[in-house]
């Protein structure tokens, strides 16, 4: 599964942290910004793939795991840093889950949103995958 971590630069000052986030440090043009709060921790958020969008999520503040599924392989990650980044590619299933009290996830997307974008149903998902 081809998914990255990337660090996000910061600079560190006695007064607080400044994270940075420019065209250098993600692969792609930013075409939208959304963020993800008051998420209850029983519920989950997520249940998608993308044909062509790449997304990166930021844990801006407290903890949320990060389910993904490229078809044949599941792998989850914890996001609670807001100097990490997941950069999730085209083409892996993702799910949202355990959000601490507080958390923010925060969502940088290469596309504006397009509905034809999103296969929503997992046994869609399958078989666009050719599995």
């Amino acid at each position: 599964m081809n998914i990255e971590i990337i660090n996000i630069p910061k600079i560190t000052d006695p007064r607080g942290n400044l994270a940075v986030i420019e065209k250098d440090n993600i692969p792609y043009a930013i075409k939208r910004v959304y963020y993800l709060y008051d998420v209850p921790s029983d519920a989950y958020r997520g249940g998608h793939a993308h044909k062509d969008q790449i997304e990166l999520l930021i844990a801006l503040s407290g903890s949320f795991e990060v389910v993904l599924d490229d078809g044949t392989v599941k792998k989850k990650v914890m996001l609670n840093k807001p100097d990490k980044g997941l950069l999730i590619p085209t083409g892996v299933w993702r799910e949202l889950e355990n959000f601490s009290s507080g958390a923010i996830c925060l969502v940088l997307a290469s596309d504006s949103f397009d509905e034809s974008d999103y296969i929503r149903n997992y046994k869609d998902f399958k078989t666009y995958k050719g599995l």
